[in-house]
């Protein structure tokens, strides 16, 4: 490898670093508070809708990674309130594959859900990840349905709506609950759930009085930000949606405090709130709908969807179609339901600006993964993959390599005879790459052309819940999260932490060790800079990326550990290049020393 491409490795090293930390660094000191919710006075409630009060606040933890509770008080408040909650015999069971818990026929929310596929932590393996939690408790979130209208008695958040006995929702058994308001009109919520994360809900208005009457139905999200994950730069977490076929990730949980009430603008395809791996929405039927967030105060906020509204004469009934979506964001599970008409659902996850290249690569990891079964092997086969298609770039780079030594002495000449005249030495030097079939660029390449496939991994590692508590092997039990093994904590003994960035473990150490062996196989630079840079740059590296996944850390050392070998093989078939770079750094020792 000559002084260019060991430019050009460093250089490509340096981007990736950049990519991954500068600009979340960066935007984290201009913007140091932009995801932490400022509480401000309580909006007004949307009238004829349940508003549960907000818990009242307590000392802010910081929010996780994955979301959840942060607060250990506050998760032991929410187990006690969990328990008296939902042992109410006013509730109606939901039993289906993708979902599970009730509904509260007080006030009719759907409160109580939990994913049957995916669990609340590594350490707790049967215990379910919570999607919804009753009005009250710490992690209060939860979906309302009903109307508003003026001169006519509504449901709220105190009705208490009629199931039929026995009544369980089932993927097979749609359950409708009733309430007559004793003037003439029947509400009634109609519940249907298929085998994934959707819920679809139908709310009819039966006037069975002598005058025509005029309502307007809502549907409504509520939700508190302390179950909120972390946000960044590129995964939002918060208020987000779909509107006039445009996905939006704003605004943030701040932005609707500092207003009040956000307004959405366009046709509401959907809409609702999202953490990394979890989502609620509200996807209106196909007919005009607005819609806006809300905060209420004390962290707590709302997403709110407003159809027009429907006159119902004598002898009529009115209905409207919402489908609730709550759940985990499985790609093939919102591609699914957007192929089913849902305007940009698969989007709903955060892939960014580079989603052309890293859905792809998740789907071809995704691939691997059903052949292997584990995603640590799948990763190092990605990796085979990546490696094998850029072998015979690769070669052409050695190739290049080649030219490039042999035309050295007709540069160097032409860099003596116009040392006064750089303009000219750049013109004679482009000519002579010209008339030799040099490319001088062929050497970057191959590294360039691997930075969107970690980037692309990176973002599958971060985003993915298919990713989520994914073991590989020995003490890696969760390829989505940094290495647990830590060597200043002597791998656990002591009882401490190390903040992250000290907080170096095997496959940091792996990682270090192979990126040096990998540049000592190169040959030496001639520049001492050069040298000192590559003498600190493995364990610099080791440093860097010790906090990252787990999942990414073994692609990198796997990519090291096959570079390695490719060098070897291609330096057995080409022995001149390594003859010819030692011989060039030989020479210009020696000419560095007579200088001297």
């Amino acid at each position: 490898m000559d002084n260019q491409n060991q430019r050009n490795l460093i250089l490509a090293v340096v981007l990736t670093a950049v990519i991954l930390l500068g600009w979340e660094a960066g935007m984290r000191y201009f913007y140091p508070n932009a995801d932490k919710p400022q509480p401000v006075a309580a909006a007004s409630p949307t009238p004829g809708t349940a508003n549960a009060p907000a818990p009242q606040a307590t000392a802010t933890a910081k929010p996780t990674r994955e979301g959840g509770l942060a607060s250990e008080a506050d998760r032991a408040l929410e187990a006690q309130d969990l328990a008296s909650a939902l042992k109410s015999p006013q509730r109606v069971a939901i039993d289906a594959p993708g979902l599970t818990g009730s509904i509260n026929l007080v006030g009719g929310a759907v409160d109580d859900l939990s994913t049957r596929r995916h669990t609340a932590a590594l350490d707790q393996p049967n215990e379910l990840q919570r999607i919804f939690s009753p009005a009250g408790t710490p992690a209060q979130h939860y979906a309302q349905f009903g109307w508003t209208g003026d001169n006519v008695a509504l449901p709220n958040a105190q009705t208490v709506w009629t199931a039929p006995a026995g009544a369980k929702l089932t993927p097979k058994t749609p359950v409708r609950i009733t309430w007559d308001n004793g003037a003439g009109l029947t509400y009634a919520l109609t519940y249907a759930i298929d085998d994934d994360y959707m819920l679809t809900v139908t709310q009819t208005v039966a006037n069975n009085g002598a005058a025509p009457v005029t309502v307007k139905p809502v549907a409504q999200l509520n939700r508190t930000s302390k179950t909120a994950s972390v946000s960044t730069w590129n995964v939002h977490s918060g208020p987000f949606g779909a509107f006039d076929g445009t996905v939006s990730f704003d605004p943030n949980y701040k932005d609707v405090d500092k207003t009040g009430t956000v307004a959405n603008d366009g046709k509401a395809d959907w809409l609702g709130f999202t953490d990394i791996y979890w989502m609620t929405t509200l996807i209106p039927e196909k007919a005009d709908a607005t819609s806006d967030f809300r905060a209420l105060g004390n962290g707590i906020y709302l997403a709110d969807l407003f159809y027009a509204p429907q006159a119902v004469a004598p002898g009529l009934s009115a209905t409207r179609t919402t489908r609730l979506f709550a759940g985990a964001k499985e790609s093939t599970v919102l591609d699914k339901y957007e192929a089913q008409g849902i305007p940009k659902f698969g989007l709903a996850i955060d892939w960014g600006w580079f989603r052309w290249f890293e859905k792809p690569i998740f789907w071809l990891l995704g691939s691997l993964y059903k052949l292997v079964g584990n995603f640590g092997v799948a990763i190092i086969l990605l990796t085979l993959i990546v490696r094998g298609v850029m072998f015979p770039v690769a070669q052409r780079q050695f190739a290049s390599m080649a030219a490039m030594r042999a035309i050295q002495p007709k540069m160097k000449a032409l860099q003596e005879r116009y040392k006064d005249d750089k303009p000219k030495q750049q013109e004679e030097i482009m000519a002579l790459y010209k008339k030799e079939g040099v490319n001088p660029l062929a050497g970057c390449l191959p590294i360039f052309l691997q930075i969107p496939v970690f980037f692309a991994l990176y973002k599958v590692l971060i985003l993915s819940v298919e990713m989520r508590h994914k073991p590989f092997a020995l003490w890696i039990h969760d390829l989505s999260a940094p290495d647990p093994l830590h060597i200043l904590n002597l791998f656990g003994l002591l009882p401490f932490t190390p903040p992250s960035f000290l907080g170096i473990g095997l496959l940091a150490l792996l990682l270090g060790i192979t990126m040096f062996l990998q540049f000592k196989l190169n040959p030496a630079a001639m520049d001492p800079a050069q040298q000192q840079v590559f003498a600190i740059m493995p364990w610099m590296m080791m440093f860097i990326m010790a906090p990252f996944a787990a999942g990414l850390l073994i692609y990198w050392i796997t990519s090291n550990v096959l570079t390695i070998a490719q060098q070897a093989y291609l330096y057995s078939k080409h022995p001149q290049l390594k003859v010819q770079a030692d011989k060039a750094v030989v020479d210009h020792e020696r000419a560095k020393s007579r200088k001297n």
